[in-house]
């Protein structure tokens, strides 16, 4: 049923990951399908903020992510699982949904934290990717706490 399944991970957060791995794995199992790794640089855009930052400090933050993304595949991703490692910079919603539409993948996996009060005004990137895909979307959520498992 999937052939390509894109797992977002967000390189500050292992919580981005660890519950959603071992999801996005057992689809890749069960279907045979690739795994597209993908983390996302937060573009800090033109002024503001990245006027303070040194001139190379995306080039150095994306080196450093890519090699993050790389210890993070070779110690939790099995060797049988065919995977590709993407690092984009921008809106992480918006490239998540760009590195969907690259790898043609059926299936974004991504975790989310359980929502507060700002998450229903506001949005987080989980229920934007969910409200703007053209695809299938899992979102994996951590129990909240004191909840049975």
């Amino acid at each position: 049923m999937y052939k390509d399944i894109l797992l977002a991970v967000d390189h500050d957060h292992e919580d981005s990951w660890r519950k959603a791995l071992p999801v996005a794995l057992e689809y890749c199992k069960a279907f045979g399908a690739r795994l597209h790794l993908l983390t996302v640089v937060q573009d800090l855009g033109v002024g503001n903020v990245s006027s303070f930052l040194p001139m190379d400090f995306e080039k150095k933050a994306i080196e450093r992510v890519s090699t993050w993304l790389k210890k993070m595949a070779s110690e939790n991703v099995p060797a049988g699982v065919q995977t590709q490692r993407l690092v984009a910079v921008g809106k992480i919603y918006a490239e998540i949904l760009a590195a969907a539409r690259k790898v043609d993948a059926d299936l974004i996996v991504m975790a989310s934290h359980n929502p507060e009060l700002g998450d229903f005004l506001i949005g987080s990137n989980a229920a934007k990717v969910a409200r703007h895909a053209d695809r299938s979307v899992l979102i994996v959520r951590a129990p909240s706490p004191g909840a049975a498992r």
